[in-house]
C-alpha cells in the first residue's frame, strides 16, 4: 500500500538543520505514526513521502516555507507582565497561548519587570531542515481515526498526545 490521505503511516526518521546537527529524532524511540493527509507533517515532508511504500527510505531538505515557515519579526510581541502575575516565568519557557488564530505555542525569550517578551514563532522557523528516514508500515485508518483526524492504537499509549500539547485540532 502506498503513503496517500487516509492511510497512517509508521516512520522512523531524523531531521537535522543546515550545519548538520541532529534536531529530533525517532533513535532509541517509538516510531513516529500519523494520518497522512491531515497536515500533521510539515507540508514539504508529506509530499515527500506521498507514493512511498513500506521499505522505501527518504531524504529531503526542506526551505523553511516547506517545513516551519520564515521567520516572522511580527509574532514577537511584549505582553504586560501583570499576565503572569503568580507564575514563574524565564527565558525559554514555553506555553500555548489563547490567541484569535486558536491555540499556538509561543517562547519566552525576555523577562523583564514591566513586560514579558514572547516569540510565537515555531522554534524551527526560518530554518533549512532536512529529514532522513526510512517508511516502516503504511495501512489503511480506521473509521474512527478518520473521524478523530489523529491515530489510535498501541503504539500511541493512549491520549497522550505529545505533539501537540493536548491541542490537537479537535473541532466537534
Amino acid at each position: 500500500m502506498k503513503v496517500s490521505d487516509n492511510t497512517v503511516v509508521t516512520l522512523d526518521f531524523s531531521v537535522s538543520n543546515a550545519d548538520g546537527e541532529i534536531l529530533d529524532s525517532t533513535e532509541n524511540k517509538q516510531p513516529l505514526q500519523y494520518l497522512h493527509g491531515t497536515g500533521y507533517l510539515v507540508a514539504g515532508l508529506e509530499h515527500e513521502l506521498a507514493g512511498k511504500v513500506a521499505g522505501e527510505d527518504f531524504d529531503v531538505t526542506l526551505s523553511p516555507e516547506q517545513a516551519y515557515g520564515e521567520y516572522d519579526e511580527s509574532l514577537v510581541q511584549s505582553v504586560p507582565g501583570e499576565l503572569f502575575d503568580g507564575m514563574e516565568v524565564s527565558e525559554g519557557d514555553t506555553f500555548v497561548a489563547e490567541t484569535d488564530d486558536g491555540h499556538r505555542p509561543v517562547t519566552i525569550v525576555e523577562v523583564a519587570e514591566e513586560y514579558v517578551k514572547v516569540d510565537g514563532n515555531h522554534p524551527l522557523a526560518g530554518m533549512t531542515l532536512s529529514f532522513r528516514g526510512v517508511v516502516r508500515e503504511v495501512r489503511e485508518a480506521t473509521e474512527e481515526e478518520l473521524a478523530h483526524g489523529h491515530v489510535h492504537g498501541e503504539h500511541n499509549h493512549g491520549h497522550d498526545h505529545e505533539h501537540g500539547g493536548g491541542c490537537c485540532g479537535h473541532h466537534h
